[in-house]
């Protein structure tokens, strides 16, 4: 073994007394030792904050992106606050004799943000991918013995799951599993190289570490396996196999995959220690000195419109120095026209390349592209001869950022899955730039490798309909809509499209290929149905295909409940509402939506209520006719109706006393109503959902629903009333009132009448005062 040994000490619990300075551990749980002595962090929020920053390497972190972090959703008004105290408290920590007020040399203010300036000899995780980068390139060199003994240094640096130092949300969990992956990556790694030279039992114990912190990861078990059979402890690998299959049986109802069965069979054939690996042959990176610089950009598309304000956006972040940018919204927005036209203005700065890479085959049902299969195409593009690519994920990922080490080129990456896919496709260098475009957004990215996250929404109407008149202008039988019943047409499509550019794309495109199809016919088929003047077909990229990839990545019960989505009112709807939809508690609800929102297939306001746009309910309802039944779809408005029906009650009786009829028993099993605490959030609450609630009452008469429109418009018009109302309370009735008459209800006709003449009494007495 080569004496170079890793910059921090790995194995024992406690660091030696002669040990100056400060250290930080993060690959494991988060501890922290001055001069040899281990230190006590503080309160969790304290740690958390600390893990965050180690976290991010010494790469800043904004103070808008700490507080969202640490609480999520639910950070309190004094979050900026809290985290200054923090700050304070962890310099003291860090250096006791700091003067009041000082700032220190290891946590330090840049601009919005902090960072944590420690370094490979003070923190674990920046020494664990250092000693990575040099086996990388010493495997991609053809030294393997060298570059096993880097990968042995690197993974006794490891004590446990970073999860046990990231306890926090979703966003915690996420950069812990990221952490994780790299260790299990490595522990790939290590574990062919040491069974190809003989040497199984250096990579053991940090395997079966690894195992345990995986147990259905099956690549880690197939390692552990094979290293155990090539140890010659046939029994104990055979008995690792078993478990896993359990497990894997027993938790995901799944069968070993092709690589476990693979280990498998070479611990019964006795050859997991008889298939060497071949040495690759060393690749000389000057040889690529030679090739011209790639220029990968697809084509800047001729018909781009708008969109001014998000490339100033861009332009003022390159010149910030920002190296990532990840442009999230949902399918069909526009992400990939922006990436690609921010990436052509700026190519000239990035002389040594430009490349490009769909990290996803919409045609082929959203097929993932794997960052191994990614960094090949990204290898051959660079002059890497196919035969001396590396085979191993690692050894790639060290090739390509050698060959990219100090030079300007551009990587264009669009529809990425996640920050795991894109995270190994990042070249070392500064000078690169890179513009992910995702429909989720990389909350991995940015704590990790400081990417900006940049959502792109809806065009404005002037560049929606800017956008479908290029378009049709560059068509012979097209050009010229710009008369003005053409425009007002045009205007309608544009809003009935819910300004989705895909959508508009797609419509000029069938009004060029057919010339005869006028703009009124489009306009009245979408008016019948929103999906309606899009045709079907395998290979089309229109709406439905756009949603559709987003909806196959959905978990069945987020599938559900966008089926269901499709049933509520036009106007956004609460987190409460949703469960009573659905049939589900809040938490779980909660976690559906915020799956759903990460899919672009619904939106969240900065008022907490999630709407969808009018296309993708459009995409919900044809899936909901199709996967479920008219009972299913019936109990679930019921229950929605219910929700507004007893929340109705609810704020009645706070800012009136209740004429409704009683509900005060409480609403039935699966619906949760929403119960205001005073006067004054009763009557925001009443505001909030004004629009909604007219719409609840039109909803209650079109639907087969077992709320009859007269009963929830009878709990919702004592508030109404309270707060002057009195148009709407009429409205409302006067709908309700047709409804009655309609179906034959004399009681419900009786019930409304009576209030319409209070409602018109009530309009008269405030007229005459």
């Amino acid at each position: 073994m080569s004496a170079t040994v890793s910059p921090l000490r790995a194995g024992g619990a406690a660091r030696p007394t002669n040990d100056r300075g400060l250290r930080f551990q993060i690959l494991g749980s988060l501890r922290l030792w001055r001069d040899g002595t281990e230190l006590e962090i503080g309160p969790p929020q304290q740690s958390y904050l600390l893990a965050l920053l180690l976290a991010r390497e010494g790469r800043l972190v904004s103070t808008a992106d700490l507080i969202d972090l640490i609480w999520e959703d639910d950070a309190p008004s004094s979050a900026l606050n809290v985290v200054h105290k923090y700050i304070g408290a962890l310099r003291r920590l860090l250096e006791p004799s700091l003067p009041p007020r000082g700032t220190g040399s290891y946590l330090l203010r840049r601009g919005n943000g902090y960072l944590l300036a420690a370094g490979a000899s003070r923190l674990d995780l920046t020494a664990f991918r250092a000693l990575i980068r040099t086996a990388d390139v010493s495997r991609a060199a053809g030294h393997r013995a060298d570059a096993l003994d880097r990968y042995v240094d690197a993974l006794r640096l490891w004590h446990g799951s970073t999860s046990d130092a990231l306890v926090g949300g979703t966003a915690a969990s996420s950069i812990a599993t990221a952490l994780d992956g790299e260790f299990y990556d490595a522990c790939a790694a290590a574990a062919e190289l040491a069974i190809a030279l003989g040497q199984p039992g250096r990579v053991l114990s940090s395997l079966r570490m690894a195992a345990g912190m995986a147990p259905l990861h099956e690549p880690v078990q197939a390692g552990l396996v094979t290293a155990l059979a090539a140890d010659g402890q046939q029994a104990e690998a055979l008995s690792v196999f078993r478990g896993v299959r359990t497990r894997l049986a027993e938790d995901l109802g799944i069968d070993p995959g092709r690589v476990l069965q693979e280990a498998q069979r070479r611990v019964l054939d006795q050859t997991a220690a008889a298939t060497p690996i071949a040495p690759p042959a060393p690749f000389d990176v000057r040889r690529t000195a030679a090739i011209p610089p790639v220029a990968q950009l697809p084509p800047d598309l001729p018909t781009f419109v708008g969109r001014s304000a998000e490339l100033t956006i861009l332009s003022d972040l390159l010149a910030t120095g920002r190296t990532v940018i990840a442009l999230a919204g949902p399918g069909g927005v526009g992400k990939s026209a922006l990436a690609a036209r921010f990436a052509h203005q700026v190519a000239d700065e990035f002389p040594d390349g430009q490349l490009y890479l769909d990290l996803t085959d919409p045609t082929a049902r959203g097929d993932r592209l794997s960052p191994d299969r990614a960094l090949h195409g990204l290898l051959c593009s660079l002059g890497v001869p196919e035969p001396e690519i590396p085979a191993a994920l690692d050894a790639r990922v060290g090739l390509y950022r050698t060959l990219t080490a100090g030079k300007r080129v551009l990587v264009l990456l669009n529809d990425a899955t996640d920050a795991a896919q894109v995270r190994p496709l990042i070249p070392s260098s500064a000078h690169c730039l890179v513009l992910v475009t995702s429909r989720a957004p990389l909350i991995g990215l940015a704590v990790l490798d400081g990417a900006h996250l940049m959502h792109v929404d809806l065009p404005d109407r002037t560049s929606a309909r800017e956008l479908i008149r290029r378009r049709l202008d560059r068509s012979p039988d097209r050009a010229g809509t710009n008369a003005p019943k053409d425009t007002a047409t045009l205007d309608e499509i544009v809003e009935l499209c819910g300004r989705l550019p895909l959508a508009l794309a797609a419509l000029a495109g069938r009004l060029s290929a057919r010339p005869r199809l006028s703009l009124e016919a489009v306009a009245a088929e979408l008016r019948s149905g929103p999906l309606r003047a899009f045709p079907t077909g395998d290979g089309l990229i229109d709406p439905r295909s756009a949603f559709a990839w987003s909806y196959q990545s959905l978990s069945p019960e987020a599938a559900r409940l966008f089926r269901l989505f499709s049933a509520t009112p036009a106007t956004g709807i609460t987190v409460a509402a949703c469960a009573s939809l659905g049939a589900r508690s809040l938490p779980v609800t909660g976690q559906l939506l915020s799956e759903l929102v990460d899919a672009g297939l619904i939106d969240e306001c900065d008022r907490g209520l999630y709407s969808a746009h009018v296309l993708a309910k459009a995409y919900g309802e044809e899936l909901l006719l199709a996967t479920g039944t008219d009972a299913c779809r019936d109990a679930a408005v019921t229950r929605l109706l219910r929700h507004y029906l007893h929340s109705c009650h609810l704020v009645g009786a706070l800012l009136a006393p209740p004429s409704a009829p009683d509900v005060s028993a409480g609403p039935p099993p699966g619906v949760i109503a929403e119960r205001p605490r005073s006067y004054a959030e009763a009557v925001r609450w009443l505001e909030a959902h004004r629009e909604v609630l007219r719409l609840a009452v039109r909803l209650a008469a079109e639907a087969e629903a077992q709320v009859t429109p007269w009963q929830l418009a009878l709990a919702l018009g004592p508030s109404l009333r309270s707060c002057g109302r009195v148009d709407d309370w009429e409205e409302i009735m006067t709908v309700c009132l047709r409804a009655a008459r309609s179906s034959g209800d004399r009681i419900g006709e009786a019930h409304v009448r009576r209030s319409l003449a209070d409602a018109r009494r009530t309009c008269r007495a405030g007229e005459g005062a």
